[in-house]
Parts: C-alpha cells; structure tokens; sequence
C-alpha cells in the first residue's frame, strides 16, 4: 500500500537528496525512489562542529559560520542539476539558537542553490522518528526512539509509520562537553556531574515515555552509532547498547583520562572530542526511562527528510495541508469564511500571476491557501485585533510538517491580511510573497459579507512589468451593485500607497 501511493505521486528513478545541518556533522544523503522505498546513491559527511561556534550572547562565529559555508560549497557542488522539489535541506539546534542565524542562512542558501529550513524541536523529532521507521520492517510494535545530538536530544514514541509523542530536549554532546569535560578532560566526579545536569534537563521524559508506552527501543544517529561501534569492536553484541556496556565504556574513558589519549577501537577521530557529553546524556537516557536494550537504528533525520519531500509531492499527503486543518478546528475558525477566502485569493492568484514555473506555481497557490484557511483562527482570542492573535500563534504553535520560516511567511500574510501594510516584517521586493499577500488582502474584502462574492468581469493583472503596479478592474455597473465593496477598494488602494506598490482600482 504505502509503494502504490508513492508510486502514483512520484517516478521509480528519481533522485531525492537531503541536507542535515546538524550540531556537530554536516551530512548530505542521495537516494533513488523505487516502488516507494528510497535507496541509498551517496553519503557525505563532514565534522563542521557549528555548535561548539556559539558565544556566551549565542551568535555564532566567523569561523563556525565559515567552516558550514564551505562545506555547503562541496554540498552544492554534487547538488548541481537537483531541481527544488528533489532537495530538502534542514537545520537543527544550533541554528534555532544563533541570533544571528539569518546572516549565516542568506549566504548559505547562495552556496548550496537550496533553502535552508530551519525546524523546530518536535518538527525534528517527527523526521527522526520518520527515518527510523522507514528503515525498520513494517511491523506494529510500538517504538521508542532516541536521537543524541550534538545540542539536543530528541525522544518519540510511535506506532508503524506514526509518531504519537514526541520531544526536543536542550541537551547533546557539544554542548555536554564543552560544559562538564573542558579541554577533554575525563574524571569520575565529570561523570557524575554532567548525567546529573542531564538527568535535571530530561526529567519531564519520565512522564512522557513510560516503560508502559513502548516495546522495543531503538538509537539514531551520532552519540549512540558512536557507542555501538566502539561496543561492537570491543566484543559486545552488535547493534546493541545495554547497561553493562555503557559502565565498560564509562570505565574505559575514565581510565584514559584525555580525550587525546583515548584509543578505542571503532573510534572515529572526529568522535574522541564529544563522546564524554554524550556518553553522558545516553547514560542519563537509560536512568531516566529504565531502559535495559538499545538497538542500533539505519535511519536517521535526513532519510525522514527525504520522505518527507515524497510526502509534500501533492497536496493529499503533504502533512503540512493537515496540520493547517487540524489548527482550523483548534481555534475555531469559520470553515465556510476560509474556504471562501481561499477560493477567492486563489482566483485573484491565478489572474496576477507572479512570474513563476508552474511547479512554483502551484506552491505558491497552495501556500496562499493556507494563509486563507487560517486567517481567522486570531478570533479565538480576540474579535478587533484578532489578526495580530493569529500571527503570534502561527509563530510560536507546534505545526508538524513546518518549517519555523514557512511558519514566519505564514503569521506574516495572516497579520498582514488586514490593516496598516508597514507593520509586517516583509521584504516587499519579494514579489511571490507581496502577490500573495495583496490577492489574500483583496479576497478578505470581496467577502466582506460572509458570502461568495460575485466575480464575474474582475480582473487583476500586474502592469508594465517589473513596474509595481497592481491592476484592478470591474465590469460596468459593479460599483453600483457592490458600494460597500468598492469603498473597502477605494481604502485598500491608500494603504498600499505607503509601500512600493501601486493599486489602481475602478473610479467610476
């Protein structure tokens, strides 16, 4: 079943690739879609360490912020010739806490020809636990996953193909080890310390992922791939870590004393500085859910990543369509106001056009959509100032499937759907952005009385290219017939004189 519907949306042969920005590794994944299973092609990896790059007013540096652009440069030099649709590129922790992310992000998105998302805690947790299960066999056990990364550590509970509970934790081994084992010195007292700072940290887990929620655990990624080579090398059963073997490798780090001096076999270079914060936070891991068994798992962030590009191919199965009807529900909105909107915003949407392919298109379409079924849902909480409500929830709500920029653009076109346009943190030379944003606009005000809007004879067109002037047009009579509606236009064309765009709208 899940081949067929895979299948139907995208060609067996086509290349998808995904980007992780992570912590501590960069790593970028190719695959080849085949009858809806997803085939490795390449792997790279490089030790960037962005996360030990944070100062104490969290900015990265320039060095932490140049060590990710060339590594992105080599990325984007294999991505040459991936179309939009085929690369998804996400970045976790580090960059959800650098303030000054969005230097390093415009430069980044330049060198690697991709966007970058930027996904919130639970966002990442959903493509961990995605990755994981897609490489598992299909089975109804229900799952603990547990990914240590190098500034956060992500916990779900899932079922099959589904998580259920899911958790981001401010804890990982860059920032474990830079904190409790400077300069990579390991002592008992270091231990003892940091799985006690963890345990703090993950405490609420002990609620959240009873031993009562899940059968069988499994490990992603990083910290815990680290600990099953070393334990595999080392004699102890392959693809599994257990309590034993985590007091043997506590032993073994502790003897060494240094990181330097620390010779393991299965012990990656790249691995010695950070695996005293993560030995750590694993340790804390067991403690905390009462974990006896630990098994190794092949999927990871990125092969969720990946998935989830299948997934976005139509609107039926992209998650991000669901989350946007599930958050309607949530806060109450007028489900026939926000289908009307939509269909009225899409209409004006398909006039304009906006220069783009049809590809972007039809994104940018299903986007304004969204912005249309949601621009109510500030209501909820106020009725005078309930599109400044919306934008703060859209900001600031768990949305599986978004990323925290997808979720910014979305809160700006609901706080901007009304009122005042220089209140919006908006670039208005972005033109997808600045059409989307005046057809939602006009949309809301054609259906100003709650009711399909008559259309007929109304055009929108965008004059003189790349002159910034909007056209609106209407048959002859409709000021007449719609006074109401022709005033609220007559309005709408002042507001957007205070911008760099120009609405012309009918006089007579």
């Amino acid at each position: 079943m899940l081949a067929r519907k895979f299948s139907a949306l995208m060609n067996n042969g086509t290349l998808l690739a995904a980007v992780d920005l992570g912590s501590n590794s960069f790593r970028l994944e190719i695959g080849r879609f085949e009858h809806g299973r997803i085939h490795r092609a390449e792997y790279l990896k490089e030790t960037v360490r962005q996360g030990s790059g944070l100062d104490a007013d969290r900015n990265l540096t320039l060095d932490a912020m140049q060590r990710g652009w060339d590594c992105l440069a080599r990325f984007g030099e294999r991505l040459a010739g991936f179309k939009p649709n085929q690369v998804r590129a996400v970045a976790t922790q580090t960059l959800r806490e650098a303030r000054n992310r969005d230097a390093f992000l415009v430069r980044a998105h330049k060198i690697l020809g991709f966007p970058i998302d930027v996904i919130g805690g639970n966002e990442e947790a959903r493509l961990i636990y995605q990755g994981v299960a897609h490489l598992l066999p299909q089975s109804d056990e229900k799952r603990l996953v547990i990914d240590i990364g190098g500034r956060s550590t992500e916990l779900v509970v899932g079922q099959a193909l589904e998580p259920v509970t899911m958790g981001s934790y401010r804890v990982g081994s860059v920032a474990w080890s830079m904190k409790y084992f400077p300069d990579g010195e390991f002592s008992a007292h270091a231990f003892t310390t940091a799985e006690i700072a963890a345990t703090a940290v993950l405490d609420e887990a002990i609620d959240q992922y009873p031993p009562s929620s899940w059968q069988v655990a499994y490990g992603s990624s990083g910290t815990i791939g680290a600990v099953c080579d070393v334990l595999a090398a080392a004699g102890w059963p392959a693809g599994v870590i257990t309590r034993p073997g985590l007091d043997w490798l506590l032993e073994r780090l502790i003897k060494a004393q240094n990181a330097e001096r620390l010779k393991l076999d299965g012990m990656k270079d790249d691995r010695r500085s950070v695996i005293g914060g993560g030995l750590s936070v694993l340790r804390a891991v067991f403690e905390l859910l009462g974990l006896q068994k630990l098994h190794a798992a092949q999927g990871a962030l990125r092969h969720g990543a990946m998935y989830d590009l299948v997934d976005r191919a139509q609107d039926l199965t992209d998650l991000r369509s669901k989350t946007v009807q599930r958050l309607g529900v949530r806060f109450a909105a007028d489900a026939a106001q926000a289908l009307r909107v939509g269909k009225v915003s899409n209409s004006l949407f398909q006039m304009a056009g906006a220069g783009l392919t049809n590809g972007d298109t039809a994104r940018a379409e299903r986007k304004l959509n969204w912005a249309a079924h949601l621009h109510e849902i500030g209501t909820h909480i106020s009725h005078s100032e309930y599109h400044k409500h919306g934008a703060y929830i859209l900001d600031n709500v768990d949305a599986p499937g978004f990323a925290l920029s997808e979720l910014h653009r979305l809160s700006q076109l609901v706080l901007g759907h009304r009122g005042k346009l220089r209140k919006l943190d908006a670039d208005f030379e972005d033109r997808t952005f600045i059409v989307q944003l005046l057809c939602l606009r006009l949309a809301v005000i054609l259906s100003h009385a709650r009711r399909d809007p008559d259309l007929s004879g109304l055009t929108l067109e965008i004059l003189n290219a790349p002159a910034k002037v909007f056209c609106l047009t209407t048959r002859k009579g409709w000021r007449t017939a719609f006074p109401q509606s022709a005033w609220l236009l007559q309005q709408e064309a002042v507001a957007w004189q205070k911008t760099p765009w120009t609405l012309t709208v009918p006089q007579t």
